[in-house]
């Protein structure tokens, strides 16, 4: 090649002639005048040798068409009783060149841009390690994680189960950390938010409903439609989680929110600007002044036994109200019960997390053992006989 580019540099640019350079460089005339002609370096070809794969394209062509994610191994079965005998990487490399053909378009994506206060993206992440709760225990928590579409400000807020209620209490967690409420919230098709062909859910419509709020929701399948907020989700999963440690539930909320407020102080990659400055300029409309109630609630009747249990964990109740009904309603901080006939508060803890323990109010301890001295003073204790009064009896 570096002989071809020579001639042409001698011949073109020195005026060298194909007479002077055939004597030069010892080769014929012929070969000089055909690599003046030559407009591309010379370089050995052959005429292309046929495939093994060529009596058996049709039939790959056809097990395509009617199946296009057919795998290698399967079309080697499906061709071996035809005759061929084609190796792995054979059907393999011929697979992947004409299977594009056969499949459905793919999806090409355009970069969304968002106006100001548009859309609020949300997500569910569930961090690897579970989080201690107290009494020596740890549990699986999940993250409800938004994402502004404009500022692309961050906020999470820490739940431990994918209830419904929990989810929205999670949402609106998330709203009030970012100062307002956007005109829509997208979501994928999380279930309990989503109900059934791209319907919500009745306690995520009353939820927007209420806040004034609309929804939209992903296509199945389709998570890069909100891609804003998957990519904050991977940034927490690498950044927040590795390295750190948590003493209980709070703790992990509170270092979350620190996170979040350093995170949304960086300049962002895509923006250039750092999200809390564009956060300024988000058209928010104004929070509500009490967001909704997202705790469950039920009425029940109050046992003999007078406690309420609440996952896994009881919860006294006023003894005095034995009998009676109350509306229980349990949310993210309390386990509260109220009498329906009298509005008396029948009992209102802090909701722990932790599994299988039993919470007694001090009051409802006391209120219990009032209840036995008054028992055991009117006579209605039952009598505990000695046990030498049945050896008697017996004897």
């Amino acid at each position: 090649m570096e002989q071809w580019a020579e001639l042409r540099r001698q011949h073109f640019v020195g005026g060298k002639s194909i007479k002077r350079l055939a004597r030069e460089t010892g080769l014929s005339r012929n070969t000089v005048r055909a690599g003046l002609r030559s407009k591309r370096p010379p370089a050995y070809r052959r005429a292309p040798a046929g495939s093994v794969l060529d009596p058996f394209k049709g039939e790959i062509h056809r097990l395509l068409r009617e199946d296009p994610r057919l795998t290698g191994v399967r079309v080697r079965e499906l061709l071996e009783p035809l005759g061929c005998n084609a190796g792995k990487t054979v059907v393999d490399d011929y697979l992947r060149e004409v299977r594009p053909l056969f499949a459905p378009a793919p999806r090409t994506f355009g970069r969304a841009v968002w106006r100001p206060g548009e859309v609020c993206q949300f997500d569910v992440w569930q961090p690897r390690v579970e989080v201690p709760v107290g009494h020596g225990q740890t549990r699986r928590g999940y993250v409800v994680i938004a994402c502004l579409g404009y500022s692309r400000a961050g906020a999470g807020v820490l739940v431990f189960s994918t209830r419904t209620e929990d989810l929205l209490a999670g949402v609106a967690g998330c709203l009030e950390r970012l100062g307002g409420l956007p005109q829509l919230l997208l979501w994928d098709r999380q279930a309990g938010i989503h109900g059934h062909g791209g319907r919500p859910s009745e306690a995520f419509a009353a939820f927007c409903g209420q806040l004034r709020v609309g929804w939209r929701f992903c296509a199945p399948g389709d998570p890069q439609a909100k891609g804003a907020v998957e990519r904050l989700q991977g940034y927490a999963e690498t950044n927040f989680e590795p390295g750190r440690s948590f003493a209980n539930e709070l703790d992990f909320q509170q270092q979350l929110d620190a996170w979040f407020a350093k995170a949304n102080g960086r300049t962002h990659k895509s923006l250039r600007e750092r999200p809390v400055d564009r956060l300024a300029d988000e058209q928010l409309a104004p929070l509500p002044a009490a967001m909704p109630d997202c705790g469950r609630r039920w009425v029940a009747r109050i046992a003999p036994d007078p406690y309420l249990r609440v996952d896994t964990n009881d919860y006294s109740l006023d003894p005095g109200l034995v009998g009676r009904r109350v509306e229980i309603c349990v949310d993210q901080q309390h386990v509260a019960a109220v009498a329906l006939d009298t509005s008396e508060v029948a009992c209102r803890h802090r909701r722990i997390f932790a599994r299988h323990r039993t919470l007694t109010a001090l009051e409802h301890a006391r209120a219990l053992k009032a209840s036995r001295d008054d028992r055991r003073a009117s006579g209605d204790e039952v009598e505990v006989r000695p046990l030498d009064v049945y050896d008697r009896l017996i004897a």
